[in-house]
């Protein structure tokens, strides 16, 4: 049913004589036979894969034998001349050395949990590859985690082993003595510490003899955590089929690139995009990843490193393009930019305007969530509407539903939901571990729901509108934050806006905006900017939106 579902888009996307880019055929014999059995819906999904052999040490094979064009599988820059560069090859190799040592110096075995907290370095990218060899879990996450947040990560999770820098040891032993399962400790850096193994000493002296391990498609490959709206962070499963085999079967659902592209997305190492968009997509086409290890996000950096390195496809948040915007982008010249996407939160489509005008390139949103991955995208060739998140990727039926689980028709607000039942796609996470209340919590009906409301027009087209619960209720009136951002957007003395409510004994609620000022505006007095704003969004969007209170803030 899904697959008929589907056929429309597939074929829309892609036209019966173009070549096929998502090279199922470069995967090993088995696997790909399985994959097309699959398509034509002569057999399930298969019983085993794991992403390690079955993809990335088959394009090692492809690319020995001379059918894959030149570029790198990964290429790393950190803005201070150093520069690595690996082939599938090189990639293997390395990846064996880490699987030793994580199973012979560490003493992890199949199923073990290890905490990964690396910034964007060369090592995060290996120690992922290496898990996946030994069938070890992984967890990732950001830097800028507080101790606080590792010991609960440690002790949720019941880790045997961390993996950090310099920068975060000290947190993680100021917690270890409460987490009585951490076994291991390994330091990636040149230095060393007490109680701490360096993980650079050990990799390079160990042996690249090293066998794959037998993964079966439902084996939890790797967890998240994710923030709800109550409690502590849930523990977000996935296996190796919902993150490695699904770009198999959804063909060019978002970022259709092939073996000569070279993609860069500047997310935190901690979050799924760069699961996503720096690991499991692209190595699935054979592409290459490329790397900026940018200790904070800088658009003078950031666009001449477009300019110098031949980077095909771009992908980050809004965030960051609403910061490109504000240099004279006619002032650089991208050696190879075709394609832009945008993730993680709505772009406003002033910022797309100012964007598309300067540089002459469209701005693709993509949607989705750390349970599902993408959910939504605008893809390649499709027309752009201005506020939308585009079509539901393939896989995908997503719905527009109320609350009892009922279709609402196009136009209507209603929660965003992807379809569960009868049969649960291929993509979705596995579950929240050691949460069955919550796991059970995210179905209704036939759906599992996003949180998120929004709206699907008559052509399919997603709009969204809000977290469920960031929904502003003032006076009754029912205000979406991000029609108030947009609005605040568009004014040439902001750069960025978050609003919000915020508790009011007339109204109930009313929103609040806070707001950081472009420098030219930064002396201009407050008073009367303030108000500026104000009847700039009653004059943008319906009056009663308007951001009541506003703060100004530097960041």
């Amino acid at each position: 049913l899904l697959k008929l579902q589907n056929l429309k888009l597939l074929w829309t996307l892609k036209p019966p004589n173009r070549t096929f880019h998502g090279h199922p055929r470069l995967l090993s014999s088995d696997v790909y036979s399985q994959y097309e059995s699959i398509r034509q819906g002569k057999q399930e999904i298969p019983k085993y894969f794991n992403f390690a052999s079955d993809v990335l040490d088959k394009w090692s094979e492809i690319e020995k034998a001379g059918k894959k064009p030149s570029n790198p599988a990964f290429w790393w820059i950190n803005g201070k001349g150093e520069e690595v560069k690996w082939s599938f090859e090189e990639l293997g190799f390395l990846s064996r050395k880490v699987a030793n040592v994580l199973t012979k110096e560490c003493g992890l075995q199949k199923g073990d949990r290890l905490i990964l907290i690396l910034p964007r370095i060369p090592e995060w990218w290996l120690v992922k590859v290496a898990c996946m060899r030994a069938g070890i879990v992984i967890i990732p996450g950001t830097s800028q985690l507080s101790a606080k947040d590792i010991l609960y990560r440690l002790q949720a999770s019941k880790a045997p082993c961390i993996i950090t820098t310099d920068k975060l040891a000290p947190a993680v032993d100021s917690v270890a003595s409460q987490c009585q399962l951490l076994k291991t400790k390994l330091l990636v850096s040149k230095g060393s510490r007490e109680g701490w193994l360096n993980f650079t000493e050990l990799y390079q002296n160990q042996s690249a003899d090293h066998s794959c391990i037998k993964t079966k498609i439902q084996d939890p490959m790797i967890i998240f955590f994710t923030s709800g709206t109550t409690g502590s962070p849930k523990m977000t499963q996935h296996s190796q089929g919902s993150l490695g085999f699904r770009p198999l079967l959804s063909e060019r659902y978002w970022l259709d690139l092939t073996p000569s592209h070279v993609i860069w997305n500047t997310a935190d190492t901690g979050w799924i995009l760069t699961s996503i968009a720096s690991f499991f997509d692209p190595w699935v086409f054979g592409s290459c990843v490329f790397i900026h290890n940018l200790p904070h996000t800088d658009s003078e950096v950031i666009l001449n490193t477009l300019c110098r390195f031949p980077i095909d496809i771009l992908v980050g948040a809004p965030t960051l393009f609403r910061m490109l915007v504000q240099n004279d982008l006619s002032k650089y010249k991208f050696m190879n930019l075709k394609h832009c996407m945008s993730g993680g939160e709505p772009l406003n489509p002033e910022v797309m305007e100012q964007w598309k005008r300067q540089t002459g390139l469209d701005i693709q949103e993509v949607y989705g969530q750390t349970e599902m991955g993408v959910i939504c995208s605008v893809f390649k060739g499709m027309k752009i509407k201005p506020g939308s998140m585009g079509k539901a990727v393939p896989l995908y039926d997503v719905q527009i539903i109320d609350k009892n689980g009922n279709i609402l028709p196009p136009g209507q607000q209603g929660e965003i939901a992807i379809r569960s039942k009868p049969i649960r796609p291929l993509g979705f996470f596995s579950e929240y571990l050691d949460n069955p209340k919550k796991t059970a919590e995210s179905e209704r009906g036939d759906f599992y729901v996003t949180g998120d409301r929004g709206t699907m027009d008559e052509e399919g087209y997603f709009h969204f509108i809000g977290r469920d619960d960031d929904i502003i209720i003032s006076s009754g009136y029912r205000i979406g934050p991000f029609e108030v951002e947009s609005a605040l957007i568009e004014h040439p003395a902001v750069v960025e806006t978050a609003v919000v409510s915020s508790p009011d004994p007339l109204r109930g609620e009313v929103v609040k905006a806070f707001v950081v000022l472009s420098p030219t505006f930064s002396s201009t007095d407050l008073k009367s900017l303030i108000r500026d704003l104000q009847d700039h969004v009653k004059k943008t969007t319906a009056p009663y939106k308007y951001p009541r209170k506003v703060t100004i803030s530097e960041e």
